[in-house]
């Protein structure tokens, strides 16, 4: 079937050369995956891109057809493009156009993922399995705008064309629970299904315990293991605060590397969780007892392309005029940027509730309390900026996006962030983050500035996308309204 629809259905042998890929660099780097494909007698390749919620959605194909996959692309189905979190469609698929406004993606057809053979990996937890991500392409040709990680290469290519390059660096906390109760009998099969019944694998609130570390070692030391094995810069793992959590971190890493890394974390913490019998979770705040609420701190600096330097050290000041700038953006855009930042109902759950996540649009230097913190000073080669507010489950390609996008504006228009503060709860008269995702969606939809960046396509389809969910949750019966009303009134 994968032949039929690559050569048949759309009537091309080359589809990497309708996109303008098919270079020399592209076939030396496909002779060297085939290579490893044979040496590893791998069996199956899961060809996959990651969606708008930062799901990766795969096609698991045969070893044997993957050349012709890296030719022709890999059909995926535009239904995939038109789900919620719950993967409820929230458009029309069979419709001339699909509610895309391309009649291309009409009739619930299919998109082309052509692998990004620069992404390729060998999956050790899997048996004779490869991995590789893709963008997405419509069938004449031409990049999907539903594609994020298209999205990303748009606010790269806008960095390039100022002679500077993105430096990207993850961390990020996540739960693992030890499995009770998978809760597998056929009526637990709702949609979405609920969730397993778990335990922590060691008491928490022990910050930085040699003891507690200990205790989780049967989940940290086989996930360090298979993280070297994927070639992943890995700094840290280590226990977090709360009972079952952990924080991984890693080196930074260049433009599209940084991204195509968290979505990679991500889906690796899980699945070999999974098959030692627990639960990893990148939810912000799970509604366990006793449970911390996890975050997602992305660390960021520009290079200059010719030099290599660090665009935001300096020799004299605690930051560049360029980071100065840079900052000023991201303060400047930050209500419409945490849809991004913060893409669930539940990621605002840790930012209303957790004492100790930032509460407004303030930077400071060192301060852990400030949504953006500087680390270094003057001199410094390594100074960069730390994004905290973020949440473990939004999607590394637009998260990274709307930063880079948001930071040229500052450094485009020479936006002043003013001074650094040295106690960010106190600065009251300072824009405050949305307390909800309901705020910050509209605050997107009302940005004209991420409409010209990002085009008013996706921001369309992403608000859409995300006002779905948000009705759903609204009709919803809580149980705290249960608690509240049911016997009261």
């Amino acid at each position: 079937m994968l032949n039929d629809v690559t050569n048949n259905d759309l009537g091309r042998t080359n589809f990497v050369a309708v996109t303008g890929r098919d270079t020399a660099e592209r076939k030396e780097k496909l002779a060297e995956v085939l290579r490893i494909i044979e040496e590893k007698r791998l069996k199956v390749i899961r060809v996959g891109f990651v969606d708008a919620h930062g799901i990766v959605r795969i096609r698991p194909i045969e070893a044997s057809h993957f050349q012709q996959a890296a030719r022709n692309g890999v059909p995926f189905t535009t239904a995939v493009l038109a789900m919620d979190t719950g993967n409820f469609v929230f458009k029309p698929l069979f419709s001339r156009d699909g509610g895309f406004g391309h009649e291309e993606m009409g009739g619930a057809g299919d998109v082309l993922g052509l692998p990004d053979l620069g992404t390729f990996r060998v999956l050790p937890w899997a048996d004779r399995t490869g991995w590789v991500l893709c963008d997405l392409f419509m069938s004449n040709g031409q990049s999907c705008p539903f594609d994020p990680r298209s999205l990303m290469k748009k606010a790269i290519n806008s960095l390039n064309s100022r002679g500077y390059s993105y430096l990207g660096g993850i961390e990020v906390e996540c739960h693992v629970f030890r499995i009770t109760d998978p809760r597998l009998n056929l009526r637990d099969h709702t949609q979405p299904a609920p969730p397993p019944s778990v335990e922590p694998i060691s008491h928490g609130f022990q910050h930085m315990s040699d003891l507690v570390y200990d205790e989780v070692n049967p989940i940290i030391d086989p996930l360090r293991d298979v993280l070297h094995q994927l070639g992943l810069p890995l700094r840290t793992i280590e226990s977090e605060l709360g009972p079952g959590q952990i924080e991984i971190t890693f080196d930074p890493l260049p433009d599209l590397e940084s991204a195509d890394l968290m979505a990679l974390v991500r889906t690796t913490v899980k699945q070999l969780a999974k098959r030692r019998g627990m639960v990893a979770s990148f939810m912000a705040k799970p509604g366990l007892p006793n449970v911390f609420s996890s975050g997602w701190h992305l660390h960021q600096s520009l290079v200059d392309m010719k030099s290599g330097k660090n665009l935001f050290s300096s020799n004299e000041t605690v930051l560049s005029q360029v980071g100065l700038n840079f900052v000023g953006g991201i303060l400047e855009h930050v209500r419409a940027a945490t849809a991004f930042s913060n893409p669930t109902i539940n990621g605002y759950k840790r930012l209303n509730a957790n004492p100790l996540t930032p509460k407004r649009a303030v930077w400071s230097v060192d301060n852990r309390a400030a949504m953006c913190r500087i680390i270094g000073g003057p001199g410094q080669k390594s100074t960069h900026l730390e994004n905290r507010s973020g949440e473990p489950a939004a999607n590394p390609y637009l998260y990274m996006a709307s930063q880079i996008f948001a930071g040229l504006d500052g450094t485009d228009r020479e936006i002043d962030p003013g001074p650094p503060l040295d106690d960010p709860y106190a600065q009251v008269e300072k824009p405050p983050l949305p307390v909800s995702l309901m705020e910050a969606v509209a605050s997107l939809n009302d940005s004209t500035f991420f409409r010209e960046t990002l085009g008013s396509e996706f921001v369309d389809y992403y608000v859409a996308m995300k006002q779905h969910e948000i009705q759903r949750f609204l009709a919803a019966v809580t149980d705290w309204e249960h608690l509240e009303y049911f016997e009261n009134f």
